[in-house]
């Protein structure tokens, strides 16, 4: 007996679901996590290393769109779905992408929630001479289809730089759609940065920077003589944070990683962090609790986890179950920045 479909608990792919159309050889752009979508025979394409793995680990083929020769043949796909994402620029990008990047004509179907900003890919196609048209809506999500066509707009426009802002030191920083705080240095980092001097030696120790974003935390550790590691779960902030080092011509290692997934048991001197606590619109406290509960693995003796986090997240229950005790360092009563030592 074979085991039974399940059934789509996402709206978007539930509204997938009630098609009834036949999307084997299809690519899943940008999808969200749904056993609907995992048990099918399509494609992923995803900057989420989480998603792809967990993909994989059923069986599933799933790709980075950074992955060389994702078009094996002249056809391409059957067709792609673009499950449009929270950032409209982001959108926006994977849009161009997939027209530079397969067949003219190949058929595109776009769905998302309505609060989620699907209802503006009108106007997008619109502007780049596709046509489109209503499929279906329910379940306040909206399902257009289209083809792709030749646009002369390049992706790798998107990629930008700014300065970083920092009082005294410029840094460069390479941004992209996508990517935490694209374009600016938010104000918890700042805070960080600002509290970092004298909290630890940098020169010649082993740093990890744990969700690297643009790559602000390596650049600044590497610039002090730092032996800079630096991870990330998004393909565009491990691209973001090479450009970053290398646009400052300063060297560091950087990785593609779920939370520690990469790193094995490696250890360092310090873990230096502003972990994320959102996964599109829902808080999700998951890789920030694997971050400070697993922390004490990747330290060495005398090695310190420094985070900085919004003043109400639960973190300082968590930070006492993985090491025993923690200090503040700062607050400002929106942000905080914890320390806690491996004993």
């Amino acid at each position: 007996m074979h085991a039974e479909t399940p059934r789509a608990e996402n709206p978007v792919c539930q509204l997938l679901e009630r098609q009834a159309a036949d999307y084997r050889g299809w690519w899943w752009v940008a999808p969200p996590r749904d056993a609907w979508l995992e048990a099918g025979q399509g494609v992923a394409i995803s900057a989420d290393l989480s998603l792809r793995e967990a993909w994989q680990a059923v069986g599933g083929v799933a790709h980075s769109p950074f992955a060389p020769e994702l078009v094996d043949d002249e056809l391409g796909p059957a067709g792609v779905v673009l499950f449009w994402p929270k950032s409209h620029a982001l959108g926006e990008w994977w849009l161009l992408w997939l027209c530079a990047t397969l067949p003219e004509g190949t058929p595109l179907q776009l769905v998302g929630e309505n609060q989620g900003g699907i209802k503006r890919v009108l106007k997008v196609l619109a502007a780049l001479g596709l046509g489109c048209r209503k499929l279906d809506s329910a379940r306040r999500c909206s399902l257009f289809e289209s083809r792709l066509g030749r646009v002369e707009i390049d992706p790798a426009a998107a990629w930008t730089t700014f300065d970083a802002g920092l009082e005294g030191e410029p840094l460069t920083l390479a941004s992209h759609p996508g990517v935490f705080g694209h374009g600016k240095l938010d104000d918890g980092t700042r805070l960080l940065l600002e509290t970092l001097p004298g909290t630890l030696p940098f020169e010649g120790r082993e740093l990890l920077d744990m969700g690297c974003g643009d790559g602000i935390l390596a650049t600044w550790l590497a610039r002090r003589g730092a032996r800079a590691s630096a991870v990330d779960v998004n393909a565009f902030s491990v691209e973001a944070t090479r450009r970053s080092l290398a646009t400052n011509e300063l060297a560091g290692e950087v990785l593609e990683s779920d939370v520690y997934s990469a790193l094995a048991e490696r250890q360092f001197d310090a873990i230096i962090s502003n972990p994320p606590f959102h996964q599109e619109r829902a808080v999700d406290y998951g890789p920030a609790a694997r971050l400070i509960g697993e922390a004490p693995a990747h330290l060495r003796p005398g090695g310190a986890l420094i985070i900085v986090a919004n003043a109400f997240l639960p973190y300082p229950d968590r930070l006492e179950r993985a090491f025993g005790s923690f200090e503040i360092l700062a607050d400002d009563r929106r942000y905080r920045v914890y320390r806690a030592i491996k004993r």
